[in-house]
């Protein structure tokens, strides 16, 4: 359980840590695009950032499904 926790808790602050550098590195780009999601349409966001929280997300996905997944230990 403490494994799981552990692994949780890396994959939350390294995708934390890699938010916070695309915010910081994100704050000049000049190109930016709306996305339509069906039902309405975000804020113009640069190119960059939006493929940048994709990886973001999937960081965090990842990090997730392996700490669910990763097998018991027994004592």
């Amino acid at each position: 359980m403490l494994q799981r926790l552990r692994l949780l808790v890396l994959s939350c602050g390294s995708a934390g840590l890699l938010l916070v550098v695309l915010c910081l590195g994100a704050q000049n780009l000049n190109d930016r695009q709306s996305l339509n999601l069906g039902f309405g349409k975000t804020a113009p966001l640069p190119t960059g950032f939006i493929v940048g929280v994709s990886a973001v997300l999937g960081v965090l996905s990842g990090g997730a499904v392996a700490a669910v997944l990763l097998p018991q230990q027994r004592d």
